[in-house]
Order: C-alpha cells, then structure tokens, then sequence
C-alpha cells in the first residue's frame, strides 16, 4: 500500500513488519550508510543524452524511472526536459499528460522532502499553479525502498547513480529479504547490483537504462550473474570508463563507468576512455555514439563486438585485442590444463608469530621453511632477506603433536595469545596453532615462478627451489613445462594481456596479478613445442631478454603481425 503525503508518496510493508522496520532505520541514516554519492550536472545531462531522453522527442508520452533520486542530481534536469518536450506539443492538459511521465524513488526521507520540494518550485516556476505543481510531485515522488516498491508497468529510460551500500551495512532481514528476491546478489555484490537488475526488469521493449556506477561488477566475481542476464537479455550498447575523472560532486574512491544498455538485440557497443568532464565535450561524444554510422577514429569512440559472453568477465580493450584473446582461448588450453600449477603462499594470520629471521627462529629445523617475500624479489631476481615461516603441519597434512617437538612447543607457547586472537584459532581452539593455510614443504624445493599481486606489468621472478612463497605472492610451478621457458612466456606480453583483459583496474593503472586471472592465460603443450623453440624460450628468460622473450612467444603462439601489435610490441 502506499499512503500520499504531502508533496510525495510513501511506500509502506504492513505484512512484513521486520522488514519495514529495517527499511525504516535505512530511511533515516546517514549519507556514508545510504551509499549516497551524488553527480555533476554535466555528466547527468550526458547521460540523459545517451539514454535518448532528449528534449527533441515526445517526453511526455514516455516513462522515466529513477531509482535513487537523492537531492535530485538526476530527477531535476529530467523534469527540465520533459517540460521542454511538453512545451513543444503545446502544452496538453498537465495532469493527464505529465502525471506517468516519471517515476523516482528514494529511501531517505529527508532527502525526499528537499528535494519534493524543489520539484514543486520548478513546475511553478514553468507557470503551472501550484496545485498542480503539488499533484504532480505526488504522483512522481515516492519515499521507500527501490529493491520492494511495487511499480505501475514498465520505463522506456531508467537513469541514476545507484546506492554504493556495502552488504554488511545493510540488516540482516533486510538483506535476507533481497536475497529471495535478486538471483545476482552473489558472494560480495555491492547493493548497486540488484538495483540494476531491478531497473533492467522494469525496461520496456526497446527501453534503456544508464547508469553511472562502479565498474567491479563487470569483470569481478560477485558480478557474474549480472553479467550473465545482461548477456542473455539486453544488449550493452554503450561503455564509458569513467576513472579518474571528476564526475561527481567530491572525490571518491571509486572505478565509476556509465553503461547504457538497451532492452534489445544489438550486438555492437560503443566504448569510450575517460572523457573531459566538460559541457560542450560530453555532447559532442555522446553525438558521435548516437552516429549511426561507424565511429569516427577521431572521436575517441570505438566499436567492439562480442563484449558480454555468458558470465564470463566483459572484455572492454582494443577490438584486436579482443580477437586476439579469443583466438588464444580457441586454439590453446589455459595454463593449468596445459600442465602448471597457479598458487598463492601462505597466509598465517599473524604474521608476527609464525614469520621471524629464519636462523632466530628457535625451532626444530623440520619445523620452519626459508621464506620468499614480495621485498625479496623487488629487483626482478630473488635477493633473500633471511626470513623464514614456522610449519606446524606433518607431511600427511595434519598438525603436529607439540610434545613431540619441544622447541616448538616452547616458541608458540610464548606466542600464545597473539596466535589465539585469530578467527581460524577461536573456530577451532584444539588446532589453535595452525597457520591459516596449510604448508606444503614439497612446494619450497620445486623451481618457481613468484608473480606479486598489484604491479602494472607482469613482474615474473624465477626461484631455483629452496624457498616457500609468502601470502602476498602467487606462483606457478610444472612438472611438465620447463619454468624458465614458461617465465619466458609470462615475460612477454600474454600475462599482462590477459590479465589486463580479464581483471579489474586499480589507480594509476595498476593490473591485480591473482590466481584467478593468472589461470585463463593460454599456453600451447609443451611436447607441441619443437626443441629449437623450447631452447630458445629458456635462454631468453635466462639471459631477462624481454625482446627475444617477445620473439619467441610470436612464433609459440603463431602470432601474426597485427597480434604482435595487439600484444604491445613487434619483438624489436
């Protein structure tokens, strides 16, 4: 049911008494807990622009949805236009004709009520009489919640900036309550991934919905079932990496991008980087997106197909890029069918206790391992600091037995409490002293490849087999390949081009190097491999050679000369 107020409408749950209290507690919190992040004028209007819902077209006869209005960052230069529109079709009875033209829901209530009534200065202001300014904002403005208010059909254009809402800040009835509702809300999900579903449910045919938001979901885990219904119903007509651009009213720490994606069956999207946050700028690009011609080179504008593929992350790089990699994907296995092994060393959660000066460790020497960590590898080859870990774990992977071993009983019993304070210690306090991952000694003595997480290109170090890999470095070792033939390849650019393609970007241009993108880089077998070229793949990463590196995986891999070019080099 929804109870009118004045100047807007308030959603309510009277069967769902704890979840109505909960929506209430989010009604009134503040602007960290709502999520609230709010956008400058000129990026709203260009994503208006690109969602056509421009002053030139009928406005009056469509339907704006806005899930979140907030201050009206959005709301206001939407009511602009339809009164632009409505002007041109000289100005038909305002109730009949305005009354459905918008739809905006926001869950904070005084942000309804300033903003409620600016929309009622606004329509006054354009010579309406306040009574009908009043009726108008009550039909267009509701207070509630976008995820469980009930809409009156479908929106030709659903625009906004979607609550950036960590799940942990939301209570738990709530969430549970979202949870049987939105089948993408999975492992970590923002809740601006619901919203989006909601809004593409709400989309008529032909509809559109932009967004600007954080671009994670779109290469990430938590993101794959958005991006499968994205794949499998609508069409990603357009992307702009918003990174490092001013788009909203305050700095933020956040990867914001705007999509536009259309209740339709195109297959085309428009890409564009990082645009000048200026007027004149942003029409002018969001002209040459509209074209339906191809894209200008000059613009700034490209043309991808193929960009959504399942659940599988959105490749959003170069078109030879693309077709590239899904050569490589085509023709090759990934590294680990191809016979490797990707890993991260071991977490201990608390470091301070299990990890010291390998020879001041005072425990059996059965019980520590030398230690390699992110620092000892930071001039591309492995300088040892002389760090070690201690290992309480038997070779048949259980813990060992303390009297057993006195020196390390002694060690951790002087630790006790530091190592007790642990989640994994209080879960299961009879283990209290086991690292969190499990240590395999076996891994210390196979030669390895050390790979640390944030670089901004692949920094792939060689370890000859006498150290083990702290948690902050992935490595890759192979009973089948040769690993300074498989660091040759890593050393070219197929480690940075996948995992560029496939992972999500950090400030200043820095690539996130773990497991799960390492895994979907493509290796041929290596008994494929003619002995010339596996010679030649060892002496390059032996020599650190990084053109002959490059050389060699060109004729691994039978790259052609614009696939060199793709891979960013040509050998020299």
């Amino acid at each position: 049911m929804a109870t009118i107020i004045p100047a807007f409408r308030q959603t309510t749950y009277p069967s769902l008494c704890l979840i109505s209290a909960a929506v209430d507690a989010m009604a009134d919190a503040g602007i960290e807990e709502r999520g609230a992040i709010f956008t400058r004028r000129e990026v709203v209007d260009f994503i208006l622009d690109l969602s056509g819902y421009t002053a030139d077209r009928p406005l009056h006869e469509l339907r704006l949805l806005e899930p979140s209005f907030g201050d009206g960052d959005f709301l206001l230069p939407a009511v602009d236009r339809l009164l632009q529109a409505w002007e041109s079709a000289g100005k038909p009875d305002p109730i009949s004709s305005l009354g459905n033209a918008i739809r905006a829901v926001e869950l904070h209530r005084a942000s309804v009520a300033r903003t409620a009534v600016s929309v009622v200065a606004k329509l006054t202001e354009e010579g309406l009489p306040s009574h009908t300014a009043r009726v108008l904002a009550e039909r267009w403005l509701v207070q509630g919640d976008f995820l469980l208010t009930e809409f009156d059909g479908p929106f030709d254009v659903v625009v906004g900036n979607p609550p950036y809402v960590r799940q942990e800040l939301i209570p738990d009835v709530l969430m549970a309550e979202y949870r049987a509702r939105y089948r993408t809300i999975y492992d970590r999900a923002d809740i601006y991934v619901p919203f989006i579903e909601r809004s593409l449910a709400l989309l008529a045919d032909g509809g559109h919905c932009g967004f600007i938001c954080s671009d994670r979901w779109m290469k990430n885990r938590y993101g794959g079932p958005l991006r499968s219904l994205v794949a499998g119903h609508y069409h990603l007509k357009t992307y702009i990496d918003m990174v490092n651009t001013p788009a909203f009213h305050v700095d933020v720490v956040a990867y914001p991008a705007i999509t536009i994606i259309g209740r339709d069956k195109g297959t085309a999207t428009r890409i564009a980087h990082r645009p000048a946050i200026d007027r004149a700028a942003l029409s002018a690009l969001a002209t040459h997106i509209a074209n339906e011609r191809a894209p200008d080179p000059t613009s700034g504008v490209r043309e991808l197909y193929g960009v959504t593929a399942g659940a599988e992350p959105w490749i959003l790089e170069s078109s030879d890029q693309l077709a590239l990699v899904r050569r490589l994907e085509a023709e090759f296995p990934t590294i680990e069918d191809a016979g490797c092994k990707v890993g991260i060393g071991v977490a201990t959660g608390a470091d301070k206790a299990f990890i010291g000066l390998y020879d001041a460790l005072d425990v059996e020497p059965s019980r520590k391992l030398r230690l390699a960590m992110t620092r000892d590898i930071d001039s591309g080859e492995v300088v040892w600091r002389g760090y070690g870990v201690i290992n309480p774990f038997a070779d048949d992977g259980r813990l060992v037995d303390l009297a057993a071993f006195p020196k390390l009983a002694r060690y951790l019993e002087t630790r006790r409490d530091q190592i007790e304070r642990r989640h994994v210690a209080q879960k299961s306090p009879a283990n209290w002293y086991r690292t969190i991952d499990r240590i395999y000694p076996a891994i210390a003595a196979k030669p390895k490849l050390l790979i640390p997480d944030i670089k901004g290109k692949a920094h792939v170090v060689y370890e000859s087999g006498k150290l083990y890999p702290h948690h902050n470095l992935y490595y890759i070792t192979s009973e089948i390949w040769n690993v300074r033939a498989l660091e040759a390849v890593l050393l070219s650019g197929i480690a940075r081009l996948f995992v560029a393609i496939y992972s999500t970007q950090m400030r200043g241009g820095y690539l996130r190097f773990q497991a799960q993108y390492l895994r979907r880089i493509r290796l041929p077998e290596w008994k494929m491999v003619s002995q010339a070229l596996q010679r030649e793949l060892i002496e390059a990463a032996e020599r650190q050679d990084i053109a002959a590196c490059n050389r060699a995986v060109f004729k691994l891999y039978g790259l052609s000369e614009a696939e060199q070019a793709a891979l960013g080099g040509n050998g020299e």
